[in-house]
C-alpha cells in the first residue's frame, strides 16, 4: 500500500494550466499516481497508508527560491521554519559573488569577515570543508529544505587573485577557469557575481567572458548581481546581457529590481531589453522580490576604491581623517559606485542588525534618525557604525517603487527570489513572507497574478532554469516536494515591524514525500538535500 494519498486537492501543478481537482497518491518520496476527479467518480479511489482530506486546499509543487542567502543558516538552524513554513522546499545558494566555497584557510577568513552582514562570522559552524563538493556533502548530512549551490565569482577571484583591484594574471585567469570547472565538476548549477561587491567587482568584462564560456560548457547558467541598480541600471542589465551573449551562457538576473529615484517607472524600460534579447534566441529569466525596499550592508555602500584589499583595508581607511573624508564626499555628494552612482540618502537607510550587541539602539532607525537623535551629521553615525560594528551592519534601503514591481513579475522569465538575510535583529520581512506575499497581496488581493500563472513562477520556471527533470510540478514520477496551502487564508505573518512572524494558510509542506511542516507546525524531519547540477 502506497506511503500517504491527498484527497480532493484543488491541483496547481505549476505549469500554468488551469486547476483541477483529484487525489494525488505518493510513495517512495514520489507522485506515483494522480487520479482526477472525474475518473474517480467511476472507480475504486486511491488508498493509502496514510490520508490527508484536502478539502478546500490547493496542491502545488514545492516553491524554490532562486536567491537565498541560507548557506549557513541551514547548517546552524535543522529547524528554517523562515523558509520552511513559507512552502520553499529547494533554496539557491552562493549569490552575490561570495560564499564559503572553494576556498583555503586565508580565504576562509576573508569571506566570513567580509560577509558577517549577511550570515553572521560563524562562530557556531564547524567550517570543515574547503571545496564546493565538501560543502555540498555537509549539507547532505540532512537540512530543514534542499539546496543548489552556484559557484561565488568573487570568493574565486580571492582565491586566485586576491582583493585587489587589478586585472587578473594569465596564470590566475587560469586557475579560475579550473577552480569554476571544478566546482561544476562537483554538482554546482552556476556561477554567481556581485558586481558591486569586492572582490567581484574588480573583475572586467573579459575575465567574467571566460568564466561563463566554462559555465556553458558545463550546462549551467550565470547570475549576477550587475554592476548598478541606480544610475546606470540599464547599462547594467544590457552589459550582462551581451556578455551572456558573447559566452554562450544562459543568464539568470538576480534581484532584477528598477531602484532609486533615477528609475521610477522605468521597468518597461528593462522588460523591452529583455523581450529584444528573447526574442533574438538569448536564454534570459530573472528573479524578483515582492517587496520595494531592498537590504544589504552597511559596507557594501562604500565605493569600491575604499573597500579594495579587504575588511582590515576598509577599516584602515576608515580611521584616516582624509581618507574618511573622501569616502564621505563620494558617498554623499558623486554618488558611491557602492551605492549605485546615486548620492546617498540617509533617511532611506535603516539599520536591520548589528554584529555588536552593544550597537542596538540604532537597529530599526535610519541613519538620519540615529544622527538627529546624537545631534550629529548622518556621516558621523555612518561611520560610527561601520568602524563599531566592524563592517557588520545590516540595512534596508526604502529606494523601490511598486509599479516596477508589479511590472517585472508578471513578465515570462520571472521567478521568486526572496534575497533573505536572515540575521539581524530586524531583518527584512522578504525573509520570511516572499512566496506567501505572493499569494496573498499579488494573487488574492491585488490580481497582478493569476494563482496558476503565480505558481508557475515560483515552481516549474526556477526548476527549469535549474535543469532539474524531476521537480517544479505536479506530476506522475516526480518527486514529492509539495505545498498544500489554502488561497483565502495564505498569507505572510511578517512584517517590518515584526519581520519573523511565520506566514498563516500553509498547513502541510512535503520533501520527498515526507511532512516538513503537518498541521502548520514545523515537524523534526530534515529531508533536505544538495540539489546537483544535472549533467549535460
Amino acid at each position: 500500500m502506497e506511503d500517504l494519498v491527498v484527497r480532493d486537492a484543488d491541483v496547481v501543478d505549476g505549469s500554468g494550466a488551469d486547476s483541477y481537482r483529484a487525489d494525488v497518491v505518493i510513495d517512495g518520496g514520489r507522485i506515483v499516481s494522480i487520479v482526477k476527479e472525474a475518473a474517480a467518480a467511476g472507480c475504486q479511489r486511491p488508498c493509502a497508508v496514510r490520508e490527508i482530506d484536502a478539502e478546500g486546499l490547493v496542491l502545488s509543487p514545492g516553491f524554490i527560491d532562486m536567491h537565498a542567502h541560507s548557506d549557513l543558516a541551514l547548517l546552524r538552524d535543522p529547524d528554517h521554519s523562515a523558509k520552511a513554513a513559507q512552502g520553499v522546499t529547494l533554496e539557491v545558494l552562493g549569490q552575490d559573488g561570495l560564499s564559503y566555497a572553494p576556498v583555503d584557510d586565508r580565504t576562509l577568513e576573508e569571506v566570513r569577515r567580509a560577509i558577517t552582514g549577511w550570515n553572521g562570522y560563524g562562530d557556531d559552524i564547524d567550517f570543515d570543508w574547503r571545496s564546493v563538493g565538501e560543502y555540498l556533502d555537509r549539507l547532505d548530512r540532512g537540512i530543514a529544505v534542499n539546496a543548489a549551490y552556484l559557484i561565488p565569482q568573487g570568493t574565486v577571484r580571492a582565491l586566485a587573485v586576491g582583493w585587489e583591484d587589478r586585472e587578473a594574471t594569465p596564470g590566475e585567469l587560469d586557475r579560475m577557469r579550473r577552480l569554476v570547472a571544478e566546482g561544476l565538476e562537483q554538482g554546482a548549477v552556476g556561477l554567481s557575481s556581485g558586481l558591486t561587491y569586492t572582490p567581484g567587482m574588480y573583475a572586467g568584462d573579459a575575465e567574467l567572458t571566460e568564466l561563463c564560456r566554462v559555465v556553458a560548457a558545463y550546462g549551467g547558467y550565470y547570475c549576477p548581481h550587475h554592476r548598478s541598480y541606480g544610475a546606470g541600471a540599464l547599462e547594467a542589465y544590457a552589459e550582462m546581457v551581451a556578455l551572456s551573449r558573447e559566452a554562450g551562457c544562459p543568464l539568470h538576473l538576480a534581484h532584477a529590481t528598477m531602484n532609486f529615484g533615477v528609475n521610477e517607472g522605468r521597468a518597461p524600460e528593462l522588460l523591452a531589453l529583455l523581450d529584444r534579447s528573447l526574442a533574438e534566441g538569448a536564454d534570459i529569466t530573472l528573479d524578483t522580490y515582492p517587496y520595494t525596499p531592498g537590504c544589504t550592508t552597511l559596507a557594501a555602500l562604500l565605493p569600491s576604491w575604499a573597500s579594495e584589499g579587504g575588511p582590515e583595508e576598509v577599516l584602515a581607511r576608515l580611521a584616516d581623517p582624509a581618507t574618511a573624508g573622501r569616502i564621505r564626499h563620494d558617498l554623499e555628494v558623486t554618488g558611491s559606485d557602492g551605492c549605485h552612482g546615486v548620492p546617498v540618502e540617509w533617511e532611506t537607510i535603516e539599520v536591520s542588525g548589528v554584529a555588536d550587541p552593544a550597537l542596538g539602539d540604532f537597529v530599526g532607525r535610519s541613519v538620519r534618525e540615529s544622527a538627529d537623535l546624537r545631534g550629529e551629521s548622518p556621516w558621523a553615525t555612518a561611520h560610527r557604525l561601520l568602524v563599531g560594528d566592524r563592517l557588520g551592519t545590516t540595512i534596508l534601503q526604502h529606494v523601490g517603487h511598486e509599479e516596477n514591481v508589479r511590472a517585472i513579475m508578471r513578465h515570462r522569465a520571472h521567478t521568486g527570489g526572496s534575497d533573505g538575510i536572515l540575521r539581524g535583529a530586524k531583518p527584512h520581512p522578504r525573509a520570511y513572507g516572499t512566496f506567501p506575499r505572493y499569494l496573498g497581496h499579488y494573487v488574492r488581493e491585488s490580481g497582478v497574478l493569476t494563482l496558476e500563472e503565480c505558481v508557475a513562477h515560483l515552481t516549474s520556471r526556477p526548476a527549469a532554469r535549474l535543469r532539474l527533470p524531476d521537480r517544479g510540478l505536479v506530476r506522475e514520477g516526480y518527486r514529492a516536494d509539495l505545498v498544500l496551502f489554502d488561497p483565502e487564508t495564505v498569507a505572510p505573518g511578517a512584517t517590518f515591524a515584526e519581520p519573523r512572524a511565520l506566514p498563516s494558510g500553509i498547513p502541510h509542506v512535503l520533501i520527498d514525500g515526507r511532512f516538513v511542516i503537518e498541521d502548520g507546525r514545523r515537524t523534526d524531519v530534515l529531508a533536505g538535500r544538495a540539489v546537483r547540477r544535472t549533467p549535460v
